[in-house]
């Protein structure tokens, strides 16, 4: 047999033309070299300097290969590589050990993924390769197997994975892999907990009557047991806990403990040791809105979360919550939220924010108190909302779209840049054409409240178009 390294430079001779043997097709072919085989090394003193000087530039070679083949996503060609790659790794005699290094464990995970005849049997089976000869990562295989496993719907192969892993011991390895290793308990937590929700379920939707019933009550309540102590543990190391957090306290809330649920949620969301995570604010207030708690609770949940992403979907409750408050603290807070959150592109077009900011713009100009709130928000805009909302092209848009949408943007648009506005012009004329009822008093009002506009942009008139 010719070795790996023979072969390629048959092939660099190939690439360069040196080699005139072939015809322009066998040529061609010679641009995709043939599967290479690494020539295990021969039983012998491990001084022999040539044969594993031999042995790693044939590896390199080959890793090269595979490189080459994803990159050009020959996701077939870079598996026969890796697999000879690995079958000649498991058959080299020298004396010195020979493990896959990470990168091959990752490329063959991605292979596997993009390839188009794989099948779990034989990504099982390549990952079981892993694990044997790579103690050192041994449990980050374990639970990258799993994912796959779970991707793919093969919830009980995932578990029996798990399982397997917990139990897994190699000495001092089991301490330096404690990280990963609390990871595989939570994930069993996490199995153990779908299999609670699933009791769960059965329970709630037959009742329980019987000894089935009981079994299924008993079976439920091991479950919870099991997933409580795993998920409980590992919510605890500062992180980004999101599922397992909203598990742990789905099945709290279950048994009656709503005091434990809120404080594993404070914990989460306030402790300084965890990153900043919106979510975390989020499941705080949909819990204290799940126990009936106080407005004022909820508001303050929400505030934090404004904070951190104004662009959140919640801010439309958030804002319907402060505009309804009696205190003009809030109901300023809540002309702030409103502007905020349509200061980004996912907003545009976003039907409740607009009717939203269009109510409340519409009772400041109305009672004609507290138009330097409006004034202080439009300030910071006025250079780039126009081109951003108002332009004549998002009106056309619009108009034949969404007409609600365009309605309370026009409303919003005359108020704040005047009835000369482009927007405003454009929706209220097809408006009137179309003999709507409600775009003609659109028209009237802007056209009676125009003073407004002069007070809120700070003009001496009105003849300044956007």
């Amino acid at each position: 047999m010719d070795s790996f390294l023979e072969q390629q430079q048959r092939q660099e001779e190939a690439v360069t033309g040196r080699s005139r043997s072939g015809r322009g097709a066998a040529a061609g072919s010679a641009l995709q070299p043939p599967l290479p085989s690494l020539e295990p090394l021969p039983l012998q003193p491990a001084s022999s300097h040539e044969h594993k000087l031999n042995f790693r530039k044939s590896k390199e070679a080959c890793l090269s290969y595979i490189q080459d083949a994803m990159l050009q996503k020959q996701w077939k060609r870079a598996a026969e590589f890796l697999t000879f790659y690995v079958e000649s790794l498991e058959k080299d005699y020298s004396r010195e050990h020979v493990g896959p290094s990470e990168i091959i464990w990752r490329i063959g995970t991605e292979v596997f993924c993009h390839h188009s005849h794989k099948s779990m049997k034989e990504f099982s089976c390549f990952m079981e390769q892993m694990k044997t000869l790579g103690v050192k990562r041994y449990l980050k295989v374990c639970l990258e197997h799993v994912f796959h496993l779970l991707c793919n719907g093969q919830i009980d192969e995932a578990y029996q994975n798990l399982s397997l892993a917990e139990s897994w011991r190699y000495g001092e390895q089991t301490a330096i892999q404690d990280r990963e290793m609390k990871l595989v308990q939570a994930y069993r937590g996490l199995l153990d907990y779908y299999s609670w929700s699933k009791q769960k379920n059965i329970l709630l939707e037959h009742g329980v009557d019987g000894f089935a019933d009981l079994s299924v009550e008993q079976e439920m309540h091991s479950c919870f047991r099991k997933a409580a102590m795993n998920l409980k543990e590992i919510i605890k190391i500062p992180g980004v806990w999101d599922l397992f957090v909203k598990c742990y306290v789905d099945m709290l809330e279950f048994y009656g403990d709503p005091n434990e649920a809120r404080q594993v949620l404070n914990e989460y969301a306030y402790n300084s040791r965890f990153p900043a995570n919106p979510n975390a604010h989020v499941y705080l207030y949909q819990f204290l809105k799940r126990q009936g708690e106080s407005k004022k609770s909820l508001i303050s949940a929400l505030k934090i979360l404004h904070d951190i992403v104004p662009s959140h979907e919640l801010m439309i409750e958030f804002n319907t919550m402060l505009q309804k408050s009696k205190k003009r603290k809030k109901r300023r807070l809540g002309l702030e939220v409103i502007f905020a959150a349509l200061d980004y592109a996912g907003w545009k077009e976003n039907v409740k924010a607009w009717s939203c900011l269009a109510r409340q713009v519409k009772q400041i100009v109305i009672s004609e108190k507290h138009l330097d709130w409006i004034k202080q928000e439009w300030n910071s805009r006025k250079d780039w909302w126009p081109a951003f909302h108002f332009s004549r092209y998002l009106a056309k848009r619009n108009w034949q779209e969404n007409k609600s949408l365009s309605y309370e943007k026009a409303l919003v648009a005359g108020i704040l840049l005047g009835k000369d506005c482009k927007y405003f012009k454009y929706v209220s004329h097809q408006g009137c054409k179309a003999q709507v009822k409600r775009f003609r008093m659109l028209k009237k009002f802007v056209n009676r409240h125009n003073p407004v506009y002069l007070r809120i942009s700070g003009l001496s008139d009105s003849s300044v178009q956007p």
